[in-house]
């Protein structure tokens, strides 16, 4: 393991170091943005015979999405002089000749959220991995992209380095990054966006919004509370500059969530009050995945799945820190706090795969996760919801060992500090659990053995108890949908089983049917964690497609009873209990005594 991951870094390391021939050019042009095409040229200087280009079959999201199904009319040429261009498999091209080789074509993108790329005459989002191929033996070259036919109303909005308004009568911008993984790892925004800068923070933190339904001032508090908690959680900011790419209200049709870049994040929510939550997360992702990052999604792989064990650590425990930061920071009240610590329990305890689906597991199965047979509470489980609890009673194991001197705070100092910091990734849990073993002084093995690796049940009753809190349990009645969907390759979503004697039975909803729109907007990226949202008896509306036939149906959602759990504090706690959850409600410890020494 250690040499497995030694020679991974000098690999790394060897290929950022390579030296750069030339900048590969690309030019895309935005001309008649509701054809929802962008049309591309890229240029790639000093070819010697022959040259192979790619596009990505993943990024952003854990899935397998092929985005060369979107690429239409491929033209290339050599000099100037129109050459042959011959496609290889689904995402490679060759083309044969020496000089200059020029690439041109099509790609179309009108899908909504921070996972894909949009075109359209409200505005432009490009995740420039989905529209840009690259050249595999060249990725470590400079990256210029120039952004064309430009709406005179639109601003360009990246953390990618060197984002310029080149030419104002043309409409052209332009943008640099060092290589194409960094050029990838840059969003851009394209509209007349408002923007403003979080006051009282160093480097600064620019906010770009698309989209309405938010309230500034409540926003930038809450934004800079958060960040301000995290930056000296972190002692630090690990960039010179930082964006947030907001999407909100109608621009964020039923597509949210958040996607984590090394210098910023774009976030889809219908309404600002989503914003603190899933920026709170989003944020911390600027050390926990894109810095601590484990060795097995390095280097990155475009042309498949890379596995890793250690999502419920990279995303799980991020969640963590993200109601860590918004209590401790007052964003939150602590009965916040144990709300969705309460849901994220009810969550694990209401599947069934809990008992067999390893926080590991889970991690190494999220590519699985676009297909609704594998989304069903029996068979399978989030590593999201397995990490974020794991990490709070990981904390309280570490606290509770030290007598409140140490804490999981100290954990992801240690791991920005011997891994960030030194540009090592870290072996999945083992190093994880290395690390928590230095900070707590003793062995953590069997908690990891049992808990992360294995899938013995949570012991939530005893670990809360030793913070002074206590679950109690409740029947509650949840809706239901009474149909599950599949995503399918072309990126619609269709019906694969409907529940008998459900109200989407009766509404008339069939197998097969194709979900064109939901409530007459996108198809939540979740359907089941949209339905958590709603209440027995909201109505559900269905734009389908059956047999080449559009169709509208009204379901009402259906009920169903399950088990509530809730943390509360208990009253008989000893105080020093109490101190202990006193430590993590508000991220404290105290001084370590010389006997601990």
């Amino acid at each position: 393991m250690i040499r497995a991951t030694a020679l991974a870094f000098v690999l790394v390391v060897f290929f950022f170091a390579l030296p750069a021939c030339a900048a590969i050019r690309y030019e895309v042009s935005l001309a008649q943005p509701e054809q929802h095409l962008f049309h591309v040229s890229m240029e790639v200087p000093d070819v010697h015979g022959q040259l192979t280009l790619q596009m990505p079959a993943w990024n952003a999201l854990y899935e397998i999405r092929d985005f060369s199904s979107h690429v239409q009319q491929v033209e290339a040429s050599v000099d100037g002089q129109l050459a042959a261009i011959e496609k290889l498999d689904k995402l490679t091209w060759r083309v044969t000749g020496t000089g200059t080789v020029t690439v041109k074509y099509a790609t179309f993108w009108d899908d909504s959220g921070p996972f894909n790329s949009q075109l359209n005459a409200e505005h432009a989002f490009i995740n420039p991995a989905m529209i840009l191929m690259y050249v595999p033996n060249r990725r470590a070259e400079q990256s210029t992209v120039l952004l064309h036919d430009v709406p005179p109303d639109w601003k360009l909005a990246s953390a990618t380095t060197n984002s310029v308004l080149v030419s104002g009568q043309d409409r052209v911008f332009t943008l640099t990054a060092p290589t194409y993984d960094a050029l990838a790892d840059g969003p851009i925004e394209l509209s007349n966006f408002e923007e403003f800068t979080i006051p009282d923070l160093s480097p600064p933190v620019r906010v770009v919004i698309h989209g309405n339904n938010y309230k500034k001032h409540d926003l930038e508090i809450a934004l800079r509370k958060i960040c301000a908690y995290e930056l000296k959680l972190m002692d630090g900011a690990p960039y010179d500059h930082y964006t947030f790419l907001f999407h909100i209200g109608t621009a964020a049709a039923g597509a949210g969530g958040g996607m984590e870049h090394a210098n910023s994040t774009a976030i889809y929510v219908p309404s600002g009050e989503f914003l603190p939550n899933v920026s709170a997360h989003e944020y911390f992702h600027l050390w926990n995945v894109k810095r601590i990052r484990p060795a097995t999604l390095e280097p990155v792989d475009y042309t498949h799945e890379m596995y890793t064990r250690s999502l419920w650590f990279a995303e799980g425990v991020t969640s963590t820190y993200a109601s860590y930061a918004l209590v401790r920071s007052g964003v939150w009240n602590k009965q916040e706090f144990y709300r969705d610590l309460s849901m994220q329990i009810t969550e694990l305890q209401s599947r069934p795969a809990e008992h067999w689906q390893s926080p590991e597991q889970s991690s190494l199965d999220t590519w699985l996760e676009k297909y609704a047979l594998y989304s069903q509470p029996q068979r399978s489980v989030s590593y999201y919801t397995q990490g974020q609890v794991l990490g709070v009673l990981l904390d309280i194991v570490i606290r509770d060992r030290t007598d409140n001197q140490r804490s999981l705070d100290d954990v992801m100092r240690a791991m920005n500090q011997d891994f960030a910091k030194e540009g090592k990734y870290y072996r999945d849990s083992l190093d994880v659990r290395l690390t928590a073993e230095k900070v707590t002084g003793g062995s953590l093995q069997d908690f990891f053995n049992r808990y992360v690796s294995g899938s013995d049940p949570l012991p939530y009753i005893d670990l809360l108890s030793k913070a002074g809190l206590t679950l109690e349990e409740k029947e509650s009645v949840r809706a239901t949908l009474g149909f599950s969907l599949q995503h399918q390759p072309d990126a619609t979503f269709s019906v694969v089983s409907v529940e008998p004697n459900s109200n989407a039975e009766s509404s008339g909803l069939q197998v097969g049917d194709v979900i064109l729109r939901w409530n007459n907007a996108d198809i939540p990226r979740r359907p089941e964690r949209w339905t958590y949202q709603q209440k027995p008896g909201d109505m559900l509306h269905l734009h389908i497609s059956r047999g080449g036939t559009e169709q509208n149906l009204d379901i009402q959602l259906g009920e169903q009873r399950q088990k509530l759990y809730q943390v509360v504090e208990s009253a008989s706690a000893p105080d020093r209990s109490k101190h202990l959850r006193d430590g993590l409600l508000h991220g404290t410890t105290d001084p370590v005594s010389a006997s601990s020494h």
